[in-house]
């Protein structure tokens, strides 16, 4: 039963059916053609397969005409015969849809394609890589063909696709295209777009390497693109010129802020400069003021030793005196001046001082605010910068208010030093006029006794005050010591508000620039969104036939379905074995019933 089984499948095989479509003899028509290009590449993009299917929407069944300078033809609707007269094809089709297949041997594709591939940076042979571990990068380049019709280049959108077994390729990237889920593999897209040439990297980490093949479909502009709702995009665009406007105007008023504060800290450090050299000449005239005290100290105790040791002075030795009460009374009127004059020009430099201080920043920028700014895109080096000098600000508030109580009790020290100092120049006086009364009476001995009492306790008087002042004169010294390190900080404020108020300028002028430039930006990216979808807009393309000029009147579309070759261990295999035993066809047939 077997046996006779085999030899009717052999007698079908010999002698095909009839045509089921026979032929009237009459002519057909069509209404359109549709023509699928079909392409197989090596693996590096080098053309080797290129053939046609033709489909045909019959109106009127009968002989069709087409044309095709193909090497080899093939019915894929019925078994109908397919006549080839150069280029002419013709043949019998029935009512409804006809498709026939055409190879072509030399017909070029519009694009050129390269492929190429690396492994631990090593540019390989696809085939040396099968079953490898190791970094792959595959570099992808696409650019027209000038030996084809530039009209598919110029008008087809090129689709470019790989289809990534999940278990051999982890850590896929794709900078310019596009990773999506298939299942279990990964599908990787890139587009080129009508009129481009392509550039794209693939990169993974590839373990037990395979390649399924790389796939290509190329459609016309007008076909499968779904350009993007500009509304909601525009939108976007409209909020975010909005908010760097805000963040514009918001940077002008800190700039303003840090202008008046620059200033500030600029008529601080003047004021401060005022100050120091005022507590520096007071230290120096401190100095000074102690060298007189002690030479007045030493005139009253010589005055006073005098006395003691003469009952009865000479009248030389009394108009000595009384001279020299009289130029000991000068001496502390002057001084008392010297110290006024001290004490008037440090109130002045106290004052502004002070006012200035009072207007730098008491608190510290919140960690929300210190974040906003840095959130807003403007340069952080600058932002740092600015938060940094107002930190400083408020360092020398808190410093200035820790010294202030010191500040103050300066001017008390020197108003009373002042007022001692004149009441004991009073006393002096009226002790020199007292002498010289005395010269007039004859009650010489006794005013002496009463001169000498009165210098004595003047003398005791003036020894406390001398050291006083000289306790006073050593704390002066220290005061300004110590103020020399707080007006170097207030120096190194003001040379940070100054750079700070350049800084605030610059990002002023920055994102004021920015503004300007993004303020139209919706209605600029609007009308480039409608330049671009105008340039790749092909709804007035008409499609051409891809095999020949002479069937373009009834074209309805042209499609690329292109592949490269895969390379898998199956097909490696397949390879080896095929190369150990080739069949002949009746083998290869009875091996269907064995």
């Amino acid at each position: 039963m077997k046996k006779i089984f085999l030899i009717a499948m052999t007698m079908m095989l010999a002698f095909p059916s009839l045509p089921l479509a026979a032929s009237s003899g009459e002519a057909g028509d069509y209404s359109a053609k549709d023509e699928v290009v079909y392409a197989k590449l090596s693996p590096e993009g080098k053309q080797h397969e290129l053939y046609i299917v033709n489909s045909f929407e019959i109106t009127k069944a009968g002989s069709i005409t087409d044309y095709g300078n193909y090497s080899n033809l093939k019915n894929l609707t019925d078994t109908s015969e397919i006549k080839k007269n150069g280029d002419k094809i013709s043949f019998d089709a029935p009512d409804g849809r006809f498709y026939y297949q055409g190879n072509l041997d030399n017909q070029p594709l519009p694009w050129n394609f390269q492929f190429s591939y690396s492994l631990d940076g090593k540019k390989m042979n696809v085939k040396e890589m099968l079953g490898k571990d190791g970094k792959l990068t595959i570099r992808i380049k696409t650019s027209p063909n000038e030996e084809a019709n530039e009209v598919f280049f110029e008008n087809y959108l090129l689709q470019i696709s790989f289809t990534l077994d999940s278990d051999i390729y982890k850590h896929i990237k794709a900078d310019d295209g596009i990773i999506a889920n298939a299942g279990k593999n990964k599908q990787v897209n890139f587009t080129v777009l009508p009129g481009k040439e392509g550039d794209f990297t693939l990169e993974a980490e590839v373990a037990d390497f395979e390649f399924a093949g790389i796939e290509i479909s190329a459609v016309p502009s007008t076909m499968a693109i779904d350009f993007p709702e500009t509304e909601e995009m525009t939108k976007d665009m409209e909020s975010l010129a909005d908010a760097i406007e805000s963040v514009n105007e918001g940077v002008s008023q800190f700039q303003d802020g840090v202008s008046q504060l620059n200033s500030g800290v600029s008529e601080l450090k003047n004021g401060s400069s005022q100050y120091k050299d005022g507590i520096s000449q007071l230290g120096q005239s401190s100095a000074g003021l102690v060298k007189a005290s002690e030479s007045i100290q030493h005139s009253l105790k010589t005055m006073e030793k005098s006395l003691q040791d003469s009952n009865s002075p000479a009248l030389d030795e009394i108009d000595a005196l009384f001279d020299g009460l009289y130029k000991l009374a000068d001496g502390l009127y002057e001084t008392k001046d010297q110290i006024a004059a001290l004490r008037e020009g440090y109130v002045s430099a106290y004052e502004t001082m002070n006012d200035v201080m009072e207007t730098m920043p008491s608190a510290s920028i919140s960690e929300e605010s210190e974040q906003s700014l840095l959130n807003s895109n403007a340069d952080k080096e600058v932002i740092q910068q600015l938060l940094d000098a107002y930190e400083n600000a408020v360092t020398a508030k808190e410093v200035y208010h820790q010294l202030q109580e010191g500040f103050l009790t300066v001017d008390g020290a020197l108003k009373a030093l002042s007022e001692s100092m004149n009441a004991m120049g009073d006393q002096v006086k009226e002790m020199a006029q007292e002498v010289s009364a005395s010269l007039n009476n004859t009650e010489i001995e006794e005013s002496l006794s009463k001169l000498q009492d009165g210098i004595g306790a003047l003398a005791s008087h003036y020894a406390a005050f001398h050291d006083g002042l000289v306790s006073y004169t050593d704390g002066v010294k220290q005061l300004s010591r110590a103020y020399d390190d707080v007006h170097s900080g207030i120096s190194g404020l003001s040379e940070g508000t100054n750079n700070l108020e350049t800084g605030a300028s610059e990002l002023h002028q920055g994102t004021n620039e920015l503004h300007k430039s993004t303020m139209h930006l919706p209605e600029e990216m609007q009308e480039e969104i409608d330049r671009m979808m105008e340039e790749y807009d092909s709804s007035d393309f008409e499609p051409v036939s891809f095999v020949s000029k002479k069937n373009n009147e009834k074209i309805n579309s042209v499609q690329f379905v292109i592949k490269t070759e895969s390379v898998t261990k199956e097909e490696a295999e397949t390879e080896i074995a095929e190369k150990k035993e080739e069949k002949g066809f009746w083998e290869r047939l009875l091996d269907l019933f064995r």
